[in-house]
């Protein structure tokens, strides 16, 4: 059987078995036709990030529906395939599924919906973020920017978040920073600058809100400040360059509107973000979690802390945290156990009591799993996880079609394991030497 990840299984999975279709209520929503529809609508949306293989996608998919159909006319309910569209769900910072996201009159400025998942509860929600942006309008404040417009007709946007540099201050600011700059070179009399202006201005505050100041959008006159661009060798205007920390900086020269922008200054971002997080299984509840809001969870079955100590254990728990680094664009769950902690688990992956450590990656969605066969190392994971995410790499069924029963554990505290403590057998009263002669 081959292990079939990545767009290529959900293309094929969509074909056949689509979470949603024309005849629904819900729109379905792309790359192509977001910003028109969502971003420069008047429209209150509720915006669905789903994965067709997300047991939690599916179980939603009926209550989508019947939420959209009662908000039909009333507020806009829409949904990403973010498996398919990974820029899309990139760009609104989506590591998980299902992600909703609602959009009001700032469409700049998603708010997060963290209710619960039946229709009732969306529809409330929906009316209640729909009340709010009335009010506001009552009140006279406006949504805020929309695609550009706005900062041309008021003569050049909102310029608050780009950050203007100089010869004095580039250095300090851009080239000791552990964050990553998108500078702009520019001529104040020239023409494509002056368009590029409010792009670049809103871009930056989207920038800013969705890293969290991570990533910043800067600001250069080449014209004033011409050591800058002689070092960098300004030969026309604008000129766009990512600056990051111990690297050579790199010509931007992706497209010149907001949201091209913004989707690579958010692609900058989840190069430079941390890793997933690398969890022990100490209850069902981390482990169900984990592997139903990811595609592949991976599991680790580390030696029991008597034989490897807490610093064999921990050079183990590195090497996971380096591939989770290496792989964390594929949005895989990354977890760990002790061997015999979590024996049943063990069992329905075909690790069962040997050969620690021991590592499975597994398809929650097709409860089936593949078994790395090499080394538990950097080189025998990074070749085990890199044929996954090709598709190669031979599955098996999961034990009994389901995960098994998880044991709730106390959390590994860190320390090295120590040998349980056993009962002093007091021979104060026993005379070995008559034993020893009734023996005899």
């Amino acid at each position: 059987l081959l292990f079939v990840l990545g767009t290529v299984s959900c293309t094929l999975f969509l074909a056949v078995n689509g979470l949603y279709s024309a005849s629904d209520d819900v729109i379905e929503l792309t790359p192509t036709n977001f910003n028109k529809e969502v971003i420069q609508s008047e429209s209150l949306w509720l915006v669905e990030f789903y994965a067709p293989w997300c047991g939690h996608c599916q179980r939603l998919t009926p209550e989508w529906k019947k939420a959209a159909t009662a908000l039909k006319g009333v507020v806009k309910v829409g949904a990403v395939d973010a498996d398919k569209h990974q820029s899309l769900g990139g760009q609104y910072g989506v590591r998980g599924f299902p992600t909703i996201k609602i959009f009001g009159a700032n469409k700049n400025k998603a708010e997060d919906y963290q209710g619960g998942r039946t229709s009732d509860a969306i529809v409330d929600a929906a009316l209640s973020a729909l009340r709010s942006l009335v009010k506001d309008r009552l009140s006279g404040r406006s949504g805020g920017y929309s695609s550009g417009k706005q900062g041309r007709e008021s003569g050049g946007g909102d310029k608050k978040d780009v950050i203007e540099l100089t010869d004095d201050s580039f250095d300090k600011n851009v080239l000791n920073s552990d964050d990553v700059w998108m500078v702009e070179f520019y001529a104040p009399w020239c023409g494509h600058c002056k368009n590029l202006e409010p792009e670049w201005a809103a871009a930056a505050t989207e920038v800013k809100e969705q890293t969290k100041g991570k990533v910043k959008l800067a600001a250069v006159d080449a014209t004033v400040n011409q050591m800058l661009a002689s070092r960098y060798g300004i030969r026309g205007f604008p000129t766009i360059k990512i600056f990051q920390k111990g690297e050579d900086p790199v010509d931007y020269d992706g497209g010149r509107t907001r949201s091209d922008i913004t989707a690579r200054a958010l692609d900058l971002f989840s190069d430079n973000a941390p890793p997933p997080e690398l969890l022990e299984i100490i209850s069902e509840d981390v482990l169900k979690s984990t592997c139903d809001a990811h595609q592949l969870c991976i599991i680790s079955v580390l030696p029991h802390i008597l034989d490897t100590g807490a610093s064999g254990r921990n050079s183990y728990l590195d090497v996971m945290l380096k591939m989770a680094e290496k792989y964390k664009k594929k949005m895989w769950g990354w977890l760990w156990t002790e061997a015999g902690a979590q024996s049943d688990l063990e069992s329905s992956l075909g690790i069962g009591g040997f050969g620690y450590p021991a590592m499975a990656a597994v398809n929650a969605r097709k409860m089936k799993f593949a078994l790395l066969k090499g080394s538990f190392s950097e080189q025998g994971i990074n070749e085990f996880l890199r044929e996954l995410s090709v598709g190669r790499g031979s599955t098996a069924p999961v034990g009994g079609g389901a995960f098994p029963k998880i044991h709730s554990v106390e959390p590994w505290d860190g320390k090295d394991g120590e040998l349980p403590v056993e009962d002093d057998i007091d021979l104060s009263d026993v005379d070995l030497d008559d034993w020893n002669k009734d023996e005899l």
